[in-house]
């Protein structure tokens, strides 16, 4: 009997379907129920106690670092005798959306010339202005395809395969000394992928995956626990159907 790749691959694991099979795979007795129990309630709680923690540490963070430059008749804690959570939070976006509104005008503009030029006459400064604001108008760019597209290459050597993404095609001086065509590609570490490799790989041997950049985030922040479904195994299963 042949075995269709749907067989081999195992379907992804959510809370209720890991919590059915902990029902089904639990020891009898008293102290078994206890342990299935344990098990089901750190399943359900973890991930909502985490992402509670991590919003409340950013909001903590931020009213720490702006609330105390508010002179103090003007912290709400002077009138009210206690603090309000979130207000740096919301100072920091109104500020943000005031810059923004203020650079589109031409005033605006002309002091954003202005602090080019000056960062660009900075030795050091010049270099870590120049890249970061790179960075940032690529990834906000509406016209820009950084981190779309999930591909698999071979890295370290040939036959182990690593996931990567697709930042732009490779053009410049380092695409005027391949042969073929490249791309760039970003190739994360695990388990924290703000850090990772940047390799230019030709693009006949790049295998562009199915798979959204959120979820091949979320394989390798994972260590591939996670691991996505096969979208085109789906898509022959239903249309077998």
């Amino acid at each position: 009997m042949s075995m269709e790749p749907d067989d081999l691959t195992p379907p992804p694991v959510s809370p209720q379907s890991a919590i059915q099979q902990m029902h089904a795979n639990r020891r009898p007795g008293f102290f078994g129920r206890l342990r299935t129990w344990l098990f089901a309630g750190v399943l359900v709680t973890a991930p909502i106690v985490i992402t509670f923690y991590l919003i409340w540490w950013v909001i903590h963070f931020i009213d720490a670092t702006v609330v105390p430059m508010i002179p103090l008749r003007y912290q709400p804690e002077t009138y009210l005798k206690f603090g309000v959570p979130g207000l740096g939070l919301v100072i920091v976006l109104i500020v943000l959306i005031v810059i923004g509104g203020l650079t589109t005008s031409l005033l605006g503009r002309y002091f954003l010339n202005l602090s080019d030029r000056i960062f660009a006459r900075m030795p050091v400064v010049r270099g870590i202005y120049g890249a970061t604001k790179q960075v940032f108008e690529t990834i906000f760019s509406s016209q820009g395809n950084a981190f779309r597209s999930v591909v698999l290459i071979e890295f370290p050597r040939p036959g182990v395969w690593a996931l990567g993404f697709i930042t732009a095609t490779t053009t410049g001086e380092i695409a005027d000394h391949a042969a073929a065509p490249l791309v760039n590609v970003f190739v994360p570490t695990t388990p924290n992928p703000t850090s990772g490799y940047l390799l230019f790989v030709p693009k006949k041997d790049v295998i562009e995956l199915q798979m959204s950049v959120e979820e091949g985030v979320k394989m390798i922040v994972s260590g591939g626990i996670v691991t996505p479904a096969d979208r085109a195994a789906l898509a022959n299963k239903r249309d077998w159907r």
